[in-house]
């Protein structure tokens, strides 16, 4: 890491804190209302954990608002198509759900921009160059997330995070968070055409939709 981007890392983080702090408490509200709808609408549990990989491949647990049925083979619900509901649907096109994640920022195991933690399971059909995403902490929202979202092939999302990772900036990760934000008012790339979730990375094998787990 070259000295422009390590003075920057420790800015970062400190805009991470800030950041994440202040929208934890402004956005307690609507964070309290949530909770109360996916309460009502799926049950318990309201908050989704799952293992990610971090900075480094560090293993942390991802927090985010839950989205979807549990999987339940006797009712047929296995495949994420399944499980989702129209309350989840919104939720996930609203962005609503990764709210708790703000709470991972504050940790210190996320930030506000940068790479998606994906599945720890990935991290075994990485190349060196795609290993490259771990060498910043991921974050909730991030370059791929603004040019297509799950929309975009594996190969363009990995080459936008490994972008992010070679020229990030304060000035980067305000128009991300900016586009952001537009990108959530137009619900836009949510999820590949007739999916809820990206297809499953299998590295150079041929892709396949993911089922089962995935939120």
């Amino acid at each position: 890491m070259n000295s422009r981007k390590k003075n920057y890392a420790s800015t970062k983080r400190i805009i991470d804190i800030v950041g994440a702090g202040l929208g934890l408490v402004v956005l307690s509200p609507v964070i309290a209302g949530v909770s109360l709808a996916v309460k009502a609408k799926l049950g318990s549990p309201v908050i989704f954990k799952q293992e990610r990989p971090g900075k480094d491949e560090k293993i942390f647990t991802l927090y985010k608002f839950r989205s979807m049925r549990d999987i339940d083979e006797a009712a047929g619900l296995v495949s994420n198509e399944d499980r989702i509901t129209p309350f989840g649907k919104k939720l996930r096109a609203t962005s609503l759900d990764e709210l708790p994640s703000l709470w991972n920022v504050l940790r210190g195991e996320m930030s506000l921009v940068g790479p998606r933690p994906l599945h720890v399971r990935y991290l075994e059909r990485y190349d060196d160059r795609q290993r490259r995403r771990h060498e910043v902490r991921p974050g909730i929202t991030g370059l791929a997330q603004v040019g297509g979202r799950n929309l975009l092939q594996w190969s363009d999302r990995f080459e936008r995070d490994i972008e992010y990772v070679e020229t990030q900036s304060f000035a980067l990760d305000a128009r991300v968070l900016f586009l952001t934000v537009k990108e959530v008012f137009q619900k836009s790339g949510i999820t590949a055409e007739g999916s809820v979730a990206s297809s499953e990375f299998n590295g150079n094998l041929t892709p396949s939709q993911g089922t089962g787990g995935a939120e």
